[in-house]
């Protein structure tokens, strides 16, 4: 069955970057619309930005100018390039992607969450 596997979290400073990838774990038909979520303890789930599939962008107002979400869609892998990183953005990152399988039916599917930590 296909999973969304995620890496690229960790531990930076204030002021670092890093980039995470979501990649599908084996042949799909196509991303569709594709979006990085963040959840810090105590606190709700909250949508960090989202592309199209014609690539079309949102982001939060928190991370407008600092993050930037892009795809690849030949190798099905999604990217959130996260720069200027502040304290407030330490949480778990998901990605959620809407794909079409190999038998063309259309799943949502989430990523198992990586750890992104920022402080000095």
């Amino acid at each position: 069955q296909v999973q969304l596997v995620e890496s690229g979290g960790g531990l930076v400073q204030p002021g670092g970057s890093l980039r995470l990838s979501c990649a599908a774990s084996v042949s799909i038909f196509s991303f569709n619309a594709v979006g990085w979520y963040r959840q810090a303890p105590g606190k709700e789930r909250e949508l960090v930005a989202h592309i199209t599939s014609g690539g079309g962008t949102v982001y939060a107002d928190s991370v407008k100018g600092r993050f930037t979400i892009s795809r690849d869609n030949a190798k099905n892998t999604a990217y959130l390039q996260m720069n200027s990183l502040k304290p407030e953005d330490t949480a778990v990152y998901y990605c959620n992607a809407d794909i079409t399988d190999i038998t063309y039916r259309r799943r949502s599917l989430w990523g198992q969450g990586t750890q992104v930590t920022v402080s000095s």
